[in-house]
């Protein structure tokens, strides 16, 4: 015990990683105390558990918890859904911040999924999107029960159908809404189209790279967390903003940059005011700038004028910003960010009703982590496995990494 609270400080935040051995070395090193692992292990648990509470406590906090987050944020979406016997189900947060940021960046979503290394088995759900700059904007998390994941992995019908039948005896309610959401809508053995593609997005592999150190974590500490990391965020990136002065958000405006450089070496000949036809060495591309259309298919699918259209753009002696896509716009990242995530108040200056404070919220049905060392990759899906990999090759001069496009190179030796 006495151990335990001299290591408390180096606990304090969740990205250190001080290890039982550590805790031998300085207490023989500073204080001459010869510990064994296991009573260094003790005085982990002890610290841990001073810090961050039971979390079976840590559950019973839920309630309490998601009323302050609504009143301190205004439409967010909050939401604990139990079981009935009161054993915690899912939590879901999405703070009113991120849902008035959506309406201004690009509409695709990126959903993910991590195991967490708390003592219950449960998984952390993570919705997030690209915003003007180029750089991640989360828009909602959940902590789920991982029965109530594990459905959605299922790779047969009788692996779903299993699943299934473990929902229903939790909770026949559920079973219901899933079936009338539509099992083609996030099962993936009903999927329509294939869907593994989501897996490897950068953007939620970024995601689960800042909140690797935080998934140890009760749950309420892992959902304020995710809560604090939102608030600076939000803060870092409206003030990184409002000290850009460019048109457009940072990773358009260095994509435009490259393709003005490209659009230096096309020729355009005009057919009529907006219809005009750009040749790129032996290959001839239509452009069409009233309808923002090229060809090469590029302008229209990013909604970004390509090196086509630039060159257009030029001569014409028209500006580029009528042409790009607002999604991409300053005026769109600082709407983005202009809803500040304010802190939490103190937890003994909470003010909640008793009604709140009385509910009921048990541990999930679950169960517990087998104590052993925990896993510090995620499994990989079949699919992840067995992909192809492709490797990008130039065909002006060979090389790899890059296309003949974007290639600087001498061209190779025929």
């Amino acid at each position: 015990m006495v151990v335990g609270s001299m290591v408390i400080p180096k606990y304090s935040d969740p990205k250190t990683i001080y290890k039982p051995k550590d805790i031998q070395f300085d207490m023989l090193s500073e204080h001459g105390v010869n510990l064994t692992y296991m009573q260094a292990w003790r005085a982990k648990e002890k610290a841990l558990q001073f810090l961050r509470g039971h979390p079976a406590d840590s559950c019973s906090k839920l309630p309490s918890y998601l009323y302050i987050l609504e009143k301190t944020y205004p439409g967010s979406v909050v939401k604990l859904k139990k079981t009935d016997d009161d054993c915690s189900l899912y939590v879901f947060v999405a703070i009113c911040t991120s849902i008035s940021g959506w309406e201004y960046c690009r509409p695709v979503v990126v959903v993910d999924g991590t195991f967490l290394k708390s003592t219950y088995k449960e998984i952390m759900l993570t919705a997030s999107t690209m915003d003007t700059a180029g750089t991640i904007l989360p828009l909602a998390y959940a902590v789920v029960d991982s029965d109530y994941h594990i459905h959605t992995r299922s790779y047969t019908l009788d692996e779903f159908n299993e699943m299934m039948s473990r929902i229903e005896e939790i909770d026949t309610r559920v079973k219901a809404y899933l079936y009338d959401i539509g099992y083609h809508r996030w099962s993936r053995v009903y999927a329509t189209i294939n869907r593994t593609w989501t897996m490897t997005s950068n953007i939620a592999e970024s995601l689960n790279v800042v909140t690797k150190y935080a998934r140890e974590l009760s749950i309420v500490e892992l959902l304020e967390y995710m809560r604090t990391l939102l608030e600076r965020w939000m803060k870092e990136k409206l003030l990184k903003a409002k000290g850009t002065f460019k048109y457009l958000g940072y990773k358009f405006n260095k994509e435009l940059d490259d393709h003005r450089i490209l659009s230096h070496k096309l020729r355009v000949m005009a057919s009529t005011d907006y219809i005009h036809t750009v040749i790129d060495g032996v290959r001839r591309y239509i452009v069409c700038l009233e309808n923002k259309k090229c060809s090469c298919g590029q302008f229209q699918l990013d909604e970004l004028p390509c090196p086509h259209a630039l060159a257009t753009l030029r001569q014409r002696d028209e500006s580029f910003e009528g042409y790009c896509s607002p999604y991409y716009t300053r005026v769109n990242l600082l709407r983005t960010y202009e809803i500040p995530v304010n802190p939490l108040p103190d937890e003994s200056k909470w003010n909640v009703p008793q009604y709140i404070t009385e509910e009921v919220v048990n541990p999930p049905k679950g169960g517990k982590r087998q104590l052993r060392k925990p896993q510090k990759e995620r499994y990989k899906t079949y699919d992840e496995i067995n992909s192809k990999k492709y490797k990008v090759s130039c065909g002006n001069c060979g090389g790899e990494g890059h296309n003949k496009r974007y290639c600087k190179n001498a061209p190779k030796m025929k």
